[in-house]
């Protein structure tokens, strides 16, 4: 006799974090949330088709930090289900994150010389003071640009910096910053370049990324975006989900995502809302912004014009409506049925669901 009191399992599920932000200190705030985070997951992703990050992997995009990250991910590889990363403006921007932001592809010799004769300089990751002393600041640059101290004005990316001859050290472009940052994030997350997709369990995820190491926003080539549209192509029928990823929202949809917010940050914002709009089943999932899960528009519903689209708040720190810093840790755990895809928010920190932030999308998407 049929047992009508099973609850009905998911045909699949999945879990999607973002803005880790690890740094090279082991006993970083960033740091230890991420591994409660992982601790936390480990309970509840058994059967799991993988965990999705969604960017920001790293504070500064340093090698001390990839290594920090591989060490953490070592103590619960196990336990765990694969990860698969979106690449995030922190991991590959050229850019120390200071306050304000230096962007060293924006600055001349003079200004990083002069920068250098400080005592110290503020650090604001994450809004907050901490000194950090010049000497500290000079190794940052010095690991970002290979050994480089010096990085005058330019915006193409292929455009030799400043010549050997004039500046007396090694030189470096652009582009070959961006490679070096790129090769890094590639190394430890095992991604190949900044777009790529995967079908898993008879689902469909599909990542992408920025091509310029913009220190906030996302630049999507022509190429990447026809990449797209081929790729969501890919038998896609109106009643299956599309998972795709990409570390900054589109404007006006997310939590922090308002124009007059300014965390958006897709310099093709229209062309990718033109491809999306063919396809309504996609749900698009964001990071970038912080937005605490408890804040209103957590979920944007694209009602059937547009993909719905989550922001998946921040493992490192979170953000409010208040436009304030709020200490914590939360994601995102994601559940597929038949009709329908479950979303749930989850806080690390204490392991409890989050009362208000459950969303269902029901298939087919209907206008």
């Amino acid at each position: 006799m049929k047992n009508e009191h099973l609850p009905e399992l998911p045909l699949a599920s999945f879990q999607v974090i973002t803005d880790t932000h690890v740094r090279d200190d082991a006993d970083h705030i960033h740091n230890r949330h991420l591994v409660k985070a992982l601790a936390d997951i480990a309970t509840f992703s058994q059967g799991s088709s993988g965990i999705m990050h969604v960017g920001d992997v790293t504070d500064r995009g340093l090698p001390a930090e990839y290594r920090e990250l591989e060490r953490i991910l070592k103590q619960h590889a196990e336990n765990l289900p694969d990860i698969r990363y979106t690449v995030g403006n922190h991991d590959i921007g050229a850019v120390v994150f200071q306050n304000p932001p230096l962007i060293l592809v924006e600055m001349t010799a003079d200004e990083v010389a002069e920068l250098l004769e400080q005592d110290e300089v503020l650090d604001s990751a994450t809004g907050f003071a901490k000194t950090q002393t010049a000497a500290e600041l000079a190794a940052i640059i010095k690991q970002l640009t290979g050994g480089m101290y010096t990085l005058p004005s330019s915006l193409e990316p292929d455009e030799q910096l400043i010549s050997e001859e004039a500046a007396g050290v090694d030189s470096i472009t652009v582009a070959e910053l961006w490679h070096r940052r790129m090769q890094h994030f590639e190394d430890t997350t095992g991604m190949r370049g900044t777009y790529h997709n995967h079908w898993i369990d008879g689902y469909h995820y599909i990542f992408l990324g920025t091509e310029q190491p913009h220190p906030k926003d996302c630049e999507l080539s022509a190429e990447q975006l026809v990449w797209l549209e081929l790729t969501l192509s890919e038998h896609a029928t109106a009643d299956r989900p599309i998972f795709l990823f990409l570390h900054q929202p589109l404007m006006n949809t997310v939590a922090g995502s308002m124009k007059e917010q300014g965390w958006y940050g897709v310099n093709q914002d229209a062309e990718l809302k033109a491809i999306l709009a063919q396809y309504p089943q996609v749900i698009l999932f964001t990071g970038h912004t912080h937005w605490q899960l408890e804040a209103p528009r957590t979920m944007y519903d694209g009602e059937g014009h547009m993909p719905t689209m989550f922001n998946a708040s921040s493992v490192g720190y979170l953000w409010t409506d208040q436009d304030e810093h709020l200490e914590g840790s939360e994601g995102l755990h994601v559940e597929i049925y038949k009709d329908r895809v479950v979303v749930k928010g989850r806080n690390f920190v204490t392991g409890e669901w989050i009362e208000g932030a459950e969303f269902t999308v029901h298939y087919p998407v209907l206008d």
